[in-house]
């Protein structure tokens, strides 16, 4: 089965579909800072990836994965200081995915997938928070240690925003949007953003990351980023043929 996206299809084309067979999509993102290397959009970019690869998975086990248009705006608290950063409230992500939920479930489509490449506290508590709603959300929780071990070492450390492991995951799709000149020439900064946020620290800045972005970038590789993708599409995968009958 193709990988469709919603929005390029007709009414004709979702109202034909085998209901018992499909599966919703939504990325999850933010528009904030990700170093003085990356976009500010950083995370739709992975949270694309993450929803592209685990369709194309599904679509080979027999199941009509359909990709919704992403949802960028987030909480984005820690990033607030750098220029270009937007953070909304987190209820009002919490009530947007709970209407998208109901939306879709209206039309019999019974589940609705996450995923989410944006993992500030305050947009993962909402998140959470999104129960109660028509569709069966699934919801791979990344910030969780057991889905957390299948990722990088960088992501386990916590030590990953605009690091390693998000770096490379954007030089393998969207490489053009990369300063390779500023990316080289930053040094590592290992200062753990779980341990920060622990020991209640609440911003970048106040974390230790004076330019926002927390890893080493200038480690990163493309063929990495490939690798960490496949890794994504699995666990998105593995999350929606757990949740379906």
């Amino acid at each position: 089965m193709p990988v469709r996206a919603l929005s390029e299809l007709s009414w004709t084309d979702i109202q034909a579909l085998d209901r018992a067979r499909v599966i919703a999509i939504l990325p999850l993102g933010a528009i904030e800072a990700h170093g003085p290397h990356l976009p500010l959009g950083t995370d739709v970019i992975i949270a694309e990836a993450m929803a592209q690869a685990g369709a194309e998975l599904l679509a080979r086990r027999g199941l009509e994965p359909v990709l919704l248009p992403s949802l960028a705006y987030a909480p984005a608290p820690y990033a607030a200081d750098f220029p270009g950063t937007i953070s909304i409230d987190p209820q009002a992500v919490t009530s947007t995915i709970q209407a998208i939920a109901s939306s879709v479930s209206r039309h019999g489509i019974r589940y609705l997938a996450l995923a989410n490449a944006h993992f500030d506290p305050a947009h993962v508590r909402a998140l959470r928070s999104a129960t109660g709603t028509d569709a069966t959300l699934i919801f791979p929780d990344l910030t969780r240690r057991a889905l957390a071990r299948r990722l990088t070492d960088e992501f386990q450390s916590g030590a990953c925003h605009a690091g390693r492991y998000e770096t490379s995951i954007v030089m393998a799709t969207r490489p053009e949007l990369v300063h390779e000149t500023l990316r080289t020439a930053l040094p590592a900064n290992h200062r753990s953003l779980v341990e920060a946020h622990a020991a209640g620290q609440t911003t970048f800045k106040s974390a230790g990351g004076a330019d926002a972005y927390f890893g080493a970038p200038a480690d990163a590789s493309a063929a990495e980023g490939r690798e960490s993708i496949a890794t994504l599409g699995e666990i998105l995968a593995d999350a929606v043929r757990e949740a379906m009958p």
